[in-house]
């Protein structure tokens, strides 16, 4: 058996956060028991755990080499904790556990899942007239017995399995799809990669924690389908990402153009984010009289809008029949996801930087999202923003949401450079020549003067308030392309969702010679 996420990297903290890790340099069984029960009772739905058996550790890190187990030790620990998951914790839990061999020693390797029949407890002691139990939650990277409010807490959660946890009984195991589950793995690192092709699916949806139920009447979890099916919108309506884009008048305006993007969480992401970064994002050349060297600011910086989606996707309700929407417009990009965030969360402090969340909507998009390194772990979203903003020179980033917590919006306004240079090139646009001596039409000129930079057809579209892409492309675009003056990004893929179009050298000459016309 093998784990779905590389063990290196989780040994060196950077697949999990350290809070969800716990080292052994031996085997304890009493510890290792109590420390199960805390992380399938999972308090903060941070998505469970791992021990590390056969790793000593110093202040909560770990000291590598490891200190190793003996090979006989191996299946009797494995037996003991089976054994364990019956007889000492109730209601019965039985984790993942999954020997390793790191720099030449032996290691086990405990995963505990956020458990579906929280609250759990666990016997205090061995001994043979202790039949006291308790409960047991984590309290930073700590093991603690859950008394007063705590364990009063605790038990309000029975039967409150997060939403991407749970089994979905309207799927089938085969929903699942076999290759995206195995590009996953790849891309991680993770050993069960290797398998991934001869494992029956059933038993590789087990091992990855992304099917649950009976032996006897097996269902895949929400997580599973939200990564692992290509349209998972099928199960989850509105899971998907919508990009708006309002040209001049803004949102208030009668004209915008909606890109839409669906399929697996990763693919989604990606999607969306490529194609903003390829059509809103821009660069801007700052002079200074007094040095020689020029200030190179974006449009919106790249880092504060992949941080703004990718926390919009992780907290979003998939229960909500509402897509995340990222709103564009000539001064600012707006996201927006619904509901909003834990009722724990202050405006003021997130507002300030400082997040600190009691509880979290979904415990497994988080853990996936890191292996893919989308984000770097719990409450970081925020405060990248601010810094990525800042960096950039651009005004504060904006956050809000209401009394009710019903929606989480992240306001990023464009950079004043940006902005200046956008409202002087629609300027120039306004007063261009018609009826040149080249012969072009009105747009056709805008077009050319559009294309400095490479752009999607949409984006193109929606500034001229063109709603149909045939006439569009017969009266401006193609004609542009057969004198050469526009040319294809993806010239052999003609008809490619990420095609672009700019503007040839022959089309600069004659935009430089229109401009001279002009004066």
């Amino acid at each position: 058996m093998a784990l779905p996420i590389n063990i290196e990297s989780l040994l060196h903290g950077k697949a999990v956060e350290w809070e969800r890790l716990e080292f052994k340099a031996g085997w304890d069984p009493l510890a290792v028991l109590h420390t199960i029960c805390a992380f399938a009772n999972d308090f903060h739905n941070l998505g469970g755990g791992y021990i590390i058996v056969g790793v000593a550790e110093k202040q909560g890190q770990p000291l590598l080499p490891p200190v190793g187990l003996k090979q006989g030790q191996i299946d009797a620990i494995q037996k003991e904790i089976l054994n364990l998951g019956h007889s000492a914790i109730q209601p019965p839990y039985h984790p993942v556990v999954v020997p390793a061999e790191i720099s030449g020693r032996h290691i086990l390797v405990i995963w505990v899942l956020g458990g579906q029949t929280r609250p759990y407890k666990a016997r205090l002691t061995f001994a043979k007239d202790g039949k006291d139990y308790a409960y047991f939650i984590r309290k930073g990277s700590s093991t603690v017995r859950g008394r007063g409010a705590d364990e009063t807490e605790l038990l309000s959660l029975a039967a409150t399995v997060p939403f991407d946890d749970r089994i979905n009984q309207r799927a089938k195991i085969e929903d699942l799809s076999r290759e995206l589950i195995k590009d996953y793995l790849e891309q991680v690192g993770s050993d069960l990669a290797k398998s991934a092709r001869t494992l029956p699916l059933l038993k590789l949806g087990r091992q990855m924690g992304v099917i649950g139920g009976a032996e006897e009447a097996p269902f895949p979890l929400n997580i599973g389908l939200m990564m692992f099916n290509p349209q998972p919108h099928r199960f989850f309506p509105a899971m998907q990402i919508d990009v708006v884009w309002f040209p001049k008048e803004g949102p208030g305006g009668d004209k915008f153009t909606e890109k839409i993007f669906q399929g697996p969480l990763p693919r989604m992401i990606r999607e969306s984010l490529d194609y903003i970064r390829r059509n809103f994002i821009s660069e801007t050349v700052i002079k200074h009289p007094d040095r020689a060297q020029a200030t190179r600011v974006n449009s919106f910086p790249y880092e504060a809008i992949e941080e703004a989606v990718v926390n919009a996707v992780y907290h979003r309700g998939y229960d909500v029949r509402e897509p995340v929407e990222v709103r564009i417009s000539h001064d600012e990009l707006v996201v927006l996801s619904y509901p909003g965030p834990d009722r724990s969360m202050r405006l003021d402090q997130l507002r300030a930087g400082r997040v600190q969340p009691r509880r979290y909507r979904n415990r497994r998009i988080g853990e996936f999202l890191k292996e893919l390194e989308f984000t770097e772990g719990r409450a970081t979203g925020i405060p990248k923003i601010i810094q990525a903003m800042r960096k950039n020179g651009s005004p504060p980033a904006e956050f809000d949401f209401d009394e009710d917590h019903s929606y989480f919006m992240v306001r990023l306004p464009i950079h004043p450079a940006a902005l200046e240079v956008a409202a002087s090139v629609a300027g120039e646009e306004a007063t261009l020549p018609v009826g040149t001596k080249s012969g072009l039409s009105r747009d056709q000129v805008l077009l050319l003067q559009r294309s400095l930079e490479a752009q999607g057809i949409a984006v193109l579209m929606a500034a001229f308030g063109r709603s149909s892409r045939t006439k569009f492309r017969d009266q401006v675009l193609n004609p542009l392309i057969e004198a050469g003056l526009i040319e294809m990004t993806i010239p052999d893929k003609p008809r490619s969702s990420n095609q672009e179009y700019r503007l040839t050298q022959k089309g600069r000459a004659l935009l430089g010679s229109l401009k001279a016309e002009k004066g």
